[in-house]
This record gives structure tokens, C-alpha cells and sequence, in this order.
């Protein structure tokens, strides 16, 4: 049986129903999403529990704790939430970069 975990990323733009990719081996399935708000972060997540029984949830570095706890309230104890964080100078980075193509 492989682990399977999924990584979910936001983007003004995304439709997870389309904006979505698997990557898998006999031993590891990485399911990853791209999604605009927390609404959508929240019914992705949920939809991967139910339809490809994830292990865990990994979220980009966008989602606030009040995200993260609601995404651990919807996916249930038995998956783990685990946030993407970067030091200081990596999360300017990439900061930098969000604002200058996002807007």
C-alpha cells in the first residue's frame, strides 16, 4: 500500500478541478491542487480523504492558521496537516515574486 499525501498551493486563477496532477510510485502517491480561496482548500481536501484516502495534507505557506485549522477540522484526526514554511529570507522571495506577478 502506498502513502499518500497531497500538497494544495492557492492561486487567484486556479480551478482545482482542472489545476490538478499526480505523481505516483508503487510505494508514494503525491496528489497536488491548486486552489483559489480557503472554501475551495477545504472542499479539495475533503473530496482526497473521500475519493483517494490521503494520509496527509501538506499546504503552501499562504495558509493562515485559522486555514490550517480548518482544514484539519474538515479532513478529521486520522490525516495529518502539516504547513510549508520557509526562513525569513526564502519566504521574502517568494513573496516578492507573488506580488510581481499577481498584480
Amino acid at each position: 500500500m502506498a502513502f499518500k499525501a497531497a500538497f494544495i498551493a492557492h492561486a487567484p486563477d486556479a480551478d482545482p478541478a482542472q489545476h490538478r496532477a499526480v505523481i505516483a510510485t508503487p510505494k508514494y502517491e503525491l496528489f497536488v491542487s491548486v486552489v483559489r480561496d480557503q472554501g475551495q482548500a477545504v472542499e479539495e481536501c475533503r473530496r482526497l480523504v473521500a475519493e483517494e484516502g490521503i494520509h496527509a495534507v501538506m499546504l503552501c505557506p499562504g495558509f493562515t492558521h485559522e486555514d490550517v485549522a480548518g482544514i484539519a477540522e474538515a479532513v478529521g484526526e486520522d490525516v495529518g496537516v502539516n504547513v510549508a514554511r520557509g526562513d525569513g529570507p526564502s519566504t521574502r522571495i517568494a513573496m516578492e515574486t507573488i506580488i510581481r506577478e499577481w498584480t
